[in-house]
């Protein structure tokens, strides 16, 4: 049961950041400003393509490994790629504009990839009988 809760949980995630890094592709100065900077790209988005790419590969990478039912490698995954909503509110809170609102997002990712990363790898798979 704990595996099909992480599972869940996991897609969801996988296809939040799949959004995420579409909105960042297609409509990048709404992205920024819902990433928590504020920016002046003047018709220059690399930035933004960047970060949508980089989060629409984690997000299929997550959701392939759930489909697969590849429960160590996703929890691997979850909690090595807890360095990317780390350094993203690292980022954020540099800003001398920001609070401690514009990092909640990256929190509660830290929190998700941490809790259900280590879930999936300390769970033993559990045996069916046919």
């Amino acid at each position: 049961m704990t595996t099909k809760i992480s599972y869940a949980i996991a897609v969801l995630l996988g296809l939040g950041m799949i959004f995420i890094g579409a909105r960042f592709l297609l409509s990048p100065e709404v992205a920024t400003s819902g990433y928590g900077l504020h920016f002046n790209a003047q018709g220059d988005y690399a930035f933004q393509y960047i970060k949508g790419i980089r989060d629409i590969f984690s997000g299929l990478l997550i959701c392939i490994f759930v489909l697969m039912n590849e429960r160590r490698a996703l929890g691997v995954t979850l909690l090595a790629g807890t360095m990317i909503p780390v350094t993203d509110m690292i980022i954020v809170l540099d800003k001398s504009y920001n609070s401690i609102l514009q990092a909640i997002p990256h929190i509660i990712a830290i929190i998700i990839c941490t809790v259900f990363g280590i879930t999936l790898l300390v769970t033993k798979p559990s045996k069916r009988t046919l």
